[in-house]
């Protein structure tokens, strides 16, 4: 990875191409991100950079947070997360990277939090069929059997069964980036990514580009 960047999905929306073609695009509000602490692998074992998005208040912060970010000289952030990076000697404590170290034609992978759907049964979750709808079936939406008689007698691993759906970490590869907007920080991502609105999500070179 060369480049990684914190956003806020702001939503969906469509734009036209030069040529006539309608592009559905997901709105990201890229950064400003701040450097907050630069890693080497000479010192922590791995090369990676600290950012930090999103302003909070100091009294929502603990005092651990607010003495993380005072050498970058800014205010605590809400989101901190790192990225891992071939190479760090370009990045300092307190840089700030926006949207514009992006372009148009880019291919990045975006990771979020699945949208949680709360306790699902195995037609939403997993797509089964489900039984007949006839009257007295008795059998609508009910998984059928999960497991074997005498041998081995029991459920087996990884079996599909009703449970938690979505409210996971969810990672969509080499989606393409349509137009960078530098003055709002915005970047418009071809495609749907994970995530319900204002979700947290983090954006890094494709690794499939």
């Amino acid at each position: 990875m060369m480049k990684g960047l914190l956003g806020k999905k702001l939503g969906m929306t469509q734009i036209f191409s030069e040529d006539g073609r309608k592009i559905p695009v997901t709105v990201v509000a890229a950064g400003p991100c701040v450097v907050l602490q630069v890693k080497t692998t000479v010192k922590d074992g791995y090369s990676a950079i600290q950012l930090g998005f999103g302003e909070t208040e100091a009294n929502l912060a603990t005092s651990a947070i607010v003495g993380h970010c005072r050498p970058a000289a800014q205010g605590p952030r809400k989101f901190m997360r790192e990225f891992r990076l071939a190479d760090t000697s370009k990045y300092n404590v307190g840089d700030t990277l926006s949207a514009d170290i992006f372009s148009a034609g880019e291919f990045v992978d975006v990771t979020g939090t699945s949208i949680g759907k709360g306790y699902q049964g195995v037609i939403k979750r997993w797509g089964f069929q489900g039984g007949r709808a006839s009257h007295g079936s008795r059998f609508h939406r009910a998984p059928g059997s999960i497991g074997c008689s005498a041998t081995p007698a029991r459920v087996m691993k990884n079996k599909k069964m009703p449970g938690q759906m979505g409210n996971v970490r969810v990672t969509v590869q080499r989606l393409q980036v349509v137009r960078v907007d530098q003055n709002d920080n915005l970047l418009l991502i071809k495609g749907a990514i994970p995530g319900s609105k204002n979700g947290l999500v983090l954006i890094s070179d494709s690794v499939k580009a």
